[in-house]
């Protein structure tokens, strides 16, 4: 049977730049392919193009006759008012999927996705539940190849692993865009790199992730010896061509011919080998103190909800607490507890005399309108970096930045860009104790692995929330566990969280998704809201979790080549982005007003 997909020669740039040029991608039936790649290499700008969202410069994709394609995008937005049974339904019209089919079909994905209900309103889903709703739109089609493009996002631990199960037990074939090792690992059965490091513009190998990682390291080495051979043989034709041999003979003219064939190979294989990477190194303070920051008998609250309750923790030099649990669990809390930006309900927390936080939050925030340079340095063209003067160009080019990119606003960076600015902003700042809130979002593998050896070498304390489970277990010394209800316990490692939580995360999932519903109703507690009030303080932080949604898409949408290099694009994403902003910060206000209603 003939492949599903085969693209040929595809070429695609965005401007004067090549993502990719003349590459081939085939998709066979049984296919799970994970593709990676460093951030701009046009992962994203593939799938859309095997999607058939977009056409590529040259090249050709062909697609088996009747094959049907399912594609899920990096963001999931839903139009208003539309419940989970309507986005299925007119899933299904679309594919042509008949009357009499249409209701089995969608019982058995809701089924398989885990959704309660079929009539919540789509667009009133947690981030979670919408890659829920956005996989089962594509799978409830019955396709033959699935194309997702980083589908973890927004999925807390207990969805990547309902995700990996699904995956694994379907018949489709499927394209995977992830930067999440574990998930790679225990999915793709074959491992594809877009890299402009290799000659055909990308590697595949047969197998997992590791041993991806085994195929990589012997490809380099060849590489490395070609590289060799032909600058031995470069250099004796060299130094034969600089004799001034005599071009009259046909012998000496191919001689020239081919020497002239050499150079220019080994030009082309030293430009593709030259790669960069980011010198990311944080350091910690001179303290002597162990002590930093104890929690005792320590309770969060947030309007009715209690985030953490009980908690005695002592955070000491040197402990790499990896911090875990379901979406609005209250990660992000009791990272704001420790910076002082919101205090406890109850309880004791003690913090060493002049302690030195570092925070980097999810959020990432930072001003659009400044440039590179003053992003960097704001005062001056130079920083202090571990005690020592360093000049601002010298100090990005660390971080993967060139020297025409420190006049660009910020605004024109893309995620992974933006992440590494913070990451370079926080290194110059000496600290105690380090916060790290989902730092790996945006980032390429190459860059969460030095990433990780810098926490590792680390000598402070460190407290990590991240959904990368590979980066937990690697750089966590414990690991600190909540269950959404108020409980938190400590563990080895990961595994051993995973464990106790058993069928409880699908349970917490599951109240999750039915409390975004459009039937929830305010708690009978808040007696001092009025009945309207009530309501609206009951949907609150699903109305805010939606507007931080729309703020990522909106910073996403800035990411995407096509709107950077359209000026009518680029400020009607920035236009976008400016609401989307206003909106979440309204939000937020009237959150405090309302819970300080409520409980005063």
């Amino acid at each position: 049977m003939p492949p599903i997909l085969n693209a040929q020669g595809l070429t695609k740039a965005f401007g004067a730049n090549a993502l990719f040029r003349e590459i081939s991608f085939v998709v066979s039936d049984g296919d799970r392919i994970g593709l990676i790649g460093p951030n701009g290499a046009g992962k994203s700008t593939l799938l859309q193009v095997l999607a058939g969202e977009q056409d590529a410069d040259e090249g050709d994709v062909a697609m088996r006759k009747r094959a049907r394609i399912g594609y899920v995008k990096q963001e999931s937005v839903f139009a208003p008012g539309l419940s989970i049974r309507d986005v299925l339904e007119a899933a299904l019209e679309r594919a042509g999927v008949s009357e009499a089919e249409r209701e089995g079909r969608m019982r058995e994905t809701s089924g398989r996705t885990g959704f309660p209900s079929l009539e919540a309103e789509a667009a009133k889903l947690s981030g979670g539940w919408r890659k829920r709703l956005a996989i089962a739109e594509a799978v409830v089609t019955g396709p033959d190849v699935l194309l997702l493009d980083e589908p973890t996002n927004h999925l807390d631990l207990a969805g990547i692993t309902w995700l990996e199960e699904m995956l694994k037990q379907a018949s489709f074939a499927q394209v995977i865009i992830s930067h999440d090792r574990y998930f790679l690992e225990n999915v793709a059965t074959e491992m594809v790199e877009l890299n402009r490091v290799y000659a055909e513009g990308l590697l595949r190998v047969k197998g997992t992730y590791s041993e991806f990682v085994e195929g990589k390291a012997n490809y380099m080495e060849a590489q490395s010896k070609l590289q060799d051979a032909l600058k031995n043989r470069v250099k004796i034709e060299v130094d034969w061509l600089r004799r001034g041999p005599k071009a009259r003979s046909t012998k000496a003219k191919a001689r020239i011919d081919n020497a002239n064939d050499l150079i220019g190979q080994l030009k082309d294989v030293n430009q593709r080998t030259q790669t960069s990477s980011a010198g990311i190194e944080f350091s910690a303070t001179e303290r002597q103190t162990k002590r930093l920051v104890e929690l005792e008998d320590v309770s969060i609250v947030l309007g009715e909800r209690t985030i953490v309750e009980g908690l005695n923790f002592l955070f000491a030099n040197g402990v790499r607490v990896g911090l875990v649990g379901p979406n609005g669990s209250g990660k992000t809390t009791i990272l704001k507890l420790l910076t002082g930006e919101l205090e406890q309900a109850s309880g004791v927390v003690k913090k060493a005399a002049s302690l030195k936080v570092v925070y980097f939050s999810q959020l990432r925030e930072l001003d659009e309108g400044v440039t590179l340079r003053r992003a960097l340095a704001p005062d001056s063209d130079s920083v202090l970096y571990q005690g020592r003067v360093v000049h601002v160009a010298s100090y990005a080019a660390k971080f993967m930045f060139t020297s025409e990119q420190l006049n660009q606003p910020v605004e024109r960076l893309s995620g992974g860009e933006r992440a590494r600015v913070l990451i370079a902003k926080l290194m110059l700042e000496p600290a105690d104790l380090l916060l790290l809130d989902e730092p790996t979002n945006d980032l390429d593998i190459a860059t969460l692995e030095i990433l990780e050896e810098s926490l590792l070498e680390y000598t402070g304390a460190l407290v990590l929330v991240t959904h990368d489970r590979y980066m937990l277990d690697r750089v966590s010394t414990i690991v600190l566990g909540l269950d959404g209800k108020g409980k938190a316990e400590r563990f080895g490692d990961y595994s051993q969280w995973e464990a106790w939580q058993g069928k409880g995360g699908e349970e917490l999932m599951e109240e999750k998704a039915s409390a975004q519903g459009p039937d929830v109703k305010g708690s009978s507690a808040k007696k001092k809201l009025s009945y309207l009030e009530a309501r609206e303080y009951a949907g609150i932080e699903a109305a805010v979790e939606a507007a931080e949604e729309r703020l990522n898409a909106a910073r996403d949408l800035l990411d995407e080549p096509s709107v950077a290099t359209n000026a009518d694009a680029l400020t009607a994403a920035l236009h976008e982005m400016e609401k989307a902003q206003e909106v979440a910060d309204g939000l937020y206000a009237r959150w405090a007003e309302l819970t300080e209603k409520a409980g005063g």
